[in-house]
């Protein structure tokens, strides 16, 4: 088979590469199922972008593009979101990849930040800080009968501010029409990113019971019975009752 038909599973774009004779890579940001986010430059202008390249077997027809930019122009008063600006279009390997371009915001992968605190955890007034700063902004997506469908550490940037987070989500991943499961699914990730962020099954015999009253041993039914979206796992967290 020619190189035209062959799969894409990685760009693998350098710093300093020329992108569309508009941008300068500057760095990845990150890699989902659907493609790669790099952290690029504005040739003109100098400024710093975020761009998303879709592999082509992931756009056929060009549908995720489409879907992923009208989704963000829907949600864009979402503050979890990075605003979407344009899209453009770059050659590799004599492919035609389409990429989306989105404001550029300062943080890391939540991934990486996790690693590097001791023990590779947080503490747990840490852990519940970001959870909450999940749930709310998953609730304003939430409010508008949609979903995000691929939460993991991977694909959330965050920057501390005092004690609390801002987060950011960089990928959707399904085009589904949207459901109450989908939305009930977005709300056990950010469950499951807490647990892990606390150190995991290694640690959770370990928790107190606020933690263990929010992970419910990460049993589906239990979690989609009491949490049925974002704004219900808020309303509990902004309610806990601490123990001496």
């Amino acid at each position: 088979m020619g190189s035209r038909s062959r799969a894409v599973r990685r760009f693998d774009f350098a710093p300093g590469d020329r992108l569309a004779d508009k941008y300068e890579v500057i760095e990845r940001l990150g890699r989902g199922w659907e493609g790669e986010v790099y952290k690029v430059r504005e040739r003109a202008t100098g400024i710093e972008r975020a761009a998303k390249f879709f592999y082509p077997e992931r756009n056929m027809g060009n549908r995720a593009v489409a879907y992923h930019a009208r989704k963000l122009n829907r949600l864009r008063h979402c503050r979890i979101l990075i605003p979407y600006l344009t899209h453009d279009h770059v050659k590799h390997e004599g492919r035609d990849v389409p990429f989306l371009v989105s404001e550029f915001v300062e943080g890391e992968l939540l991934e990486d930040f996790i690693y590097r605190r001791p023990g590779k955890r947080l503490p747990l007034f840490e852990a519940l800080h970001l959870l909450h700063a999940l749930a709310a902004g998953l609730e304003e997506i939430h409010r508008l009968r949609d979903y995000h469908g691929d939460l993991h550490s991977e694909n959330i940037i965050v920057a501390r501010r005092g004690i609390h987070f801002e987060v950011k989500l960089i990928d959707f991943y399904r085009w589904k029409t949207p459901t109450s499961e989908n939305i009930r699914e977005d709300v056990r990730d950010i469950i499951r990113i807490f647990y892990d962020a606390l150190g995991g099954r290694r640690h959770y015999a370990r928790q107190p019971r606020l933690v263990k009253e929010i992970c419910l041993g990460l049993k589906r039914s239990l979690i989609a019975r009491r949490f049925r979206t974002a704004g219900a796992l808020r309303h509990h967290l902004e309610n806990l009752e601490w123990e001496d």
